[in-house]
């Protein structure tokens, strides 16, 4: 896989992972449905959605080549920008005023 290639994958997958929290109401995306979920669910499945990007960034960043170690910093960057990414959906579920 084409280095661009993992780094576009990763992008993506981070925009579709940090918004399902918001547009799901299943708990950790296969449980029972709850409606209203509760805002801790959706925390905890926005740190969970992270934890496997950053996995699966790791694993491909692995697989092209040899692995870089990486500092508090990069993690803290990672997860602003995944909270960022995650806007739309927030917007939508909390933000958004009804018709009518």
């Amino acid at each position: 896989m084409d280095q661009s290639v993992a780094v576009w994958l990763v992008l993506a997958m981070a925009v579709v992972a940090a918004n399902l929290p918001y547009f799901n109401e299943r708990v950790l995306l296969v449980g029972p449905r709850r409606v209203p979920k509760a805002v801790w669910w959706r925390l905890l499945e926005l740190l969970l959605m992270a934890v496997l990007v950053f996995a699966l960034g790791s694993a491909l960043e692995a697989r092209i080549g040899q692995r870089q170690p990486q500092g508090w910093e990069f993690y803290a960057a990672g997860v602003c920008l995944f909270i960022t990414l995650g806007f739309p959906g927030f917007v939508w579920r909390y933000l958004r005023r009804g018709r009518g």
